[in-house]
Formats: structure tokens, C-alpha cells, sequence
């Protein structure tokens, strides 16, 4: 499988299909496991990449704290190993300021999707986050911890998915220090200068959105010089509740700035 390295860290990272590459980073202690559905339906005339950040699944773990400047750099090892000259930027929450950071520093970036994230940190609710991290070997506990991730009522009318994210989190996300190291880097996170951030970006943010709030996807949005916003019924983990409607966004992007015909 192949593995990047930024330093004396190892990152490990899959691809599928074949065209432009989508790199999807993801939200603060998950695994890639939240890309799976989004993944499934655009690989093909693209060329998806998914990747697991430092304290995550098959990376390496090393102790924290961590800062979205050191995770954008993984990003960029990840990328460079893989031979990408260009990238379409898919992030969520962490993730969201991941690609923001990347798009900034390293000018691969030709589009960005931002989801349920915020250029400044103070705007994350510090306890709906760490809500959301559970240990791995309790799934009652797992389980639980989807209640925050999604909007109110999803995770008691779907007990057989939810069966089944408990599984893919208790294989995959991080351990508690990877948790705890990569909800430091949200919190702490602020870009101020997101004049900088030229590349089109769509930012695209769950109403019921528990950690961050609808209103700082807005305001995202509105400071990006070629950010557009798009509301959807949904929670934090967008991409996982509401994969058709994001895969649609996705596509009316792709199609205006990506050369799917190779």
C-alpha cells in the first residue's frame, strides 16, 4: 500500500479510479471510513485519494500537539509521493482547514469543497467536539458518540448503519491521543488573511450542524474571494448523511473547473 512521508512520519493513502484527482481529508479522530459513499460514486472519471492523518488508522501516530500547518504539509508529502501535479480538495471540519492551509502554502489546490469547517477555531464548540471521540474498543460508547456527528434523529432511525460506522470507527479512527492531538489543531486553528485563498471554493455546511455552527460556514464563504455557500439538512458529518446531495455539489463543481474528458 502506498506511504508517503513528511519527516520521520509515515502516511499511508489508497487510490481509485483514473482523471483528476480528489483528495478528501477528513474531520478531526476519524478515519477515512467517512469518504466511503462519496468514493464509491465519484471514482471513475476521477481519481479519488484518501489518506489517514497523523494519529490516524494506518499512520503514524506520533505525540501532539499538532497544528493544521504540519497536517497541510503531510498533505503536500502525500500528494508529492503520489506524483499529483494538481488537486481537487475535498475536506471536513479538521480537514476543511487542512485544505485551506494546503491551498494557501502550496498551490496545487484547483478547487476546494469545505464542509461543516470555519477559518477560526474559536467558532468550533470545544465540547460538542470532543462529543465525538469514544474509544475504540467500546462500542456502546461509538455508537453513542454518532449522536453529535449527525442531525437529531438519524442515529436512533438507523441502527443497522450505525451498527456498522461503530465497526469502521473501532477498526480505523484514531486512539485517544491521536484524538485529542487533532482536536488541539482545530481549536487552535485561525486564518485570518482568507483574501490569499483564490482557488474557487464551495463550502457547503449540515443546518443542524452541532460542532460548527451554520453560521460560520456562511461567513466562510462569504471572506473567500470565489467561495460559494450551500446549506443541506444534515449534521457535522455531512459527506456520511447526506452523500447524494454532497456527490451533486461535487459534480457541479468538477464539471465547471475539472477537464473529465482527460
Amino acid at each position: 500500500m502506498p506511504t508517503a512521508t513528511n519527516g520521520d512520519e509515515d502516511l499511508y493513502y489508497e487510490t481509485a479510479g483514473a482523471g483528476p484527482t480528489v483528495a478528501f481529508v477528513e474531520p478531526a479522530g476519524y478515519g477515512a471510513w467517512c469518504w466511503s459513499w462519496l468514493v464509491d460514486a465519484l471514482a471513475g472519471p476521477v481519481e479519488t485519494l484518501v489518506w489517514d492523518l497523523r494519529g490516524t488508522g494506518r499512520s503514524d501516530a506520533p505525540p501532539g500537539p499538532y497544528d493544521v500547518a504540519t497536517l497541510a504539509a503531510d498533505l503536500e508529502a502525500v500528494l508529492a509521493d503520489h506524483g499529483t501535479r494538481t488537486v481537487h480538495l475535498v475536506g471536513a471540519g479538521l480537514g476543511g482547514m487542512v485544505a485551506l492551509q494546503h491551498a494557501r502554502e502550496y498551490g496545487r489546490a484547483t478547487t476546494l469543497a469545505l464542509l461543516g469547517t470555519t477559518a477560526d477555531g474559536s467558532r468550533v464548540d470545544a465540547d460538542a467536539l470532543r462529543d465525538l471521540q469514544a474509544p475504540r474498543d467500546d462500542r456502546d460508547a461509538l455508537r453513542a458518540s454518532l449522536t453529535e456527528a449527525f442531525s437529531p434523529g438519524v442515529v436512533e432511525a438507523h441502527p443497522e448503519a450505525v451498527d456498522r460506522i461503530a465497526g469502521w470507527r473501532a477498526d480505523d479512527d484514531a486512539g485517544p491521543d491521536g484524538w485529542d492531538a487533532q482536536i488541539g489543531a482545530m481549536l487552535d486553528f485561525e486564518m485570518p488573511d482568507l483574501y490569499t485563498v483564490t482557488t474557487p471554493s464551495l463550502v457547503v455546511h449540515g443546518r443542524a450542524d452541532a460542532v460548527v455552527p451554520v453560521e460560520a460556514g456562511r461567513d466562510l464563504a462569504e471572506d473567500l474571494p470565489k467561495g460559494t455557500f450551500e446549506g443541506i439538512d444534515a449534521g457535522h458529518l455531512v459527506a456520511a448523511e447526506e452523500p447524494t446531495l454532497l456527490e451533486d455539489a461535487l459534480a457541479g463543481q468538477l464539471n465547471e473547473h475539472a477537464d473529465l474528458d482527460g
